[in-house]
């Protein structure tokens, strides 16, 4: 049996609501919110004690593995990197985003990724970790290698999410094929000529492999329970399209109109919460900001930046009218815990799991100053 852990003198972000008091945790889970001050304890001094955030699609660790072309780190050590930083960074439980399907830009092999994925869970079971690890599965389904690379994974219990994406010109997230120069020719130091065979490849690889093994996969997921995500939805056909395949949640949709169409079918909006913090998105599609206003988003994502998602959290109760604190938490705790089946994190209620933050607000930035997974303190 654990000490009981007493938080005190705190301003507690509820579901609903902000009060003042203290918390009780007991066995790693909460055992009591009491309004006022409590007797003993940690004194919080005024500062915020929210739920432990619940990350979906960050795509984080693959830059401490291979931090430069052709440079490849320790997985272990990578793995461990990351998780200090989703740690420090107020995220209690992560799916760590994984490619399946490799694309011409690709640095790495599908036998990399499985490698990633052991390290994670090796490190999972020698509890080295200080948040809660799962997998994500970023399907290529336009690579040929994609159904393939899914077999790596195949049967892996820890795998709780896979997204359904095609990032080939003129598809989805790149149907402006300005945008998708801009962001493809520049990486991959192409001339026009070069670039132009590039996308005449990745549009026939489009056309003969995208619709078969988005079929595939999403028939294999649903027979296995993954959570099916839809990636860089544009229009209410491939809302539809979606829907028929048993889609739960969709990702980054690129248009309004996508994001409505989403909503209405029941699907949980999510987007990235750099696209909050720097007030549009990289690749010019539409806006996070202005899908919160119209009502329409259920789910940030830290996507690059592990600490964007506790800023985007704060930031937004403070600069849209209408959004409370209670509102956007929501957006980084509960609705993505609920999304991928968790049922017990992701809201400060007794009998929950005591994955909880303190936060500071500084200047308008959060600070982050103690995380606490199932009552123990992590950082």
């Amino acid at each position: 049996m654990s000490a009981d852990l007493i938080l005190n003198n705190a301003k507690i972000v509820l579901e609903d609501e902000v009060i003042s008091g203290s918390v009780l945790v007991r066995d790693g889970k909460i055992a009591d919110i009491s309004q006022g001050p409590a007797a003993g304890g940690e004194d919080f001094e005024g500062d915020y004690l929210i739920p432990g955030l619940v990350e979906l699609h960050t795509d984080h660790l693959e830059g401490h593995y291979a931090p430069r072309p052709r440079v490849r780190w320790n997985p272990i050590a990578a793995v461990l990197a990351h998780d200090a930083q989703i740690a420090t960074s107020g995220i209690t439980t992560v799916l760590d985003a994984l490619r399946v399907g490799m694309d011409e830009d690709a640095d790495m092999t599908a036998e990399e990724m499985r490698k990633l994925g052991d390290a994670i869970e090796n490190s999972v079971s020698e509890g080295r970790l200080r948040a809660d690890h799962y997998l994500h599965l970023r399907c290529e389904v336009s690579a040929p290698d994609c159904l393939a690379s899914f077999q790596f994974f195949d049967g892996d219990s820890r795998v709780r999410l896979a997204s359904l994406m095609d990032h080939a010109p003129g598809q989805r997230q790149f149907v402006n094929l300005e945008t998708y120069a801009y962001y493809y020719q520049r990486k991959l130091k192409l001339n026009d000529h070069d670039f132009n065979l590039f996308c005449e490849k990745r549009m026939a690889q489009s056309a003969e492999y995208s619709a078969p093994q988005r079929k595939a996969l999403a028939d294999l997921c649903r027979e296995r329970g993954i959570v099916l995500a839809s990636h860089d939805d544009a229009t209410e056909a491939h809302v539809e399209e979606a829907v028929e395949q048993g889609i739960h949640v969709a990702e980054f949709p690129t248009t309004l109109e996508a994001a409505a169409a989403s909503k209405r079918a029941g699907l949980a909006v999510l987007m990235g919460a750099p696209n909050v913090v720097r007030g549009g998105s990289h690749s010019g599609n539409v806006s996070a900001r202005e899908l919160v206003e119209h009502g329409y988003l259920d789910i940030l994502s830290s996507d690059y930046i592990p600490f964007s998602l506790i800023q985007s959290t704060f930031f937004l109760s403070e600069a849209v009218d209408g959004i409370t604190l209670p509102d956007s938490v929501r957006l980084v705790t509960k609705n993505p815990a609920e999304a991928v089946g968790f049922d017990d994190r992701g809201v400060i209620e007794i009998g929950k799991r005591a994955d909880l933050v303190r936060v500071r607000v500084d200047e308008h930035i959060p600070v982050v100053r103690t995380v606490w997974r199932e009552g123990r303190r992590v950082v």
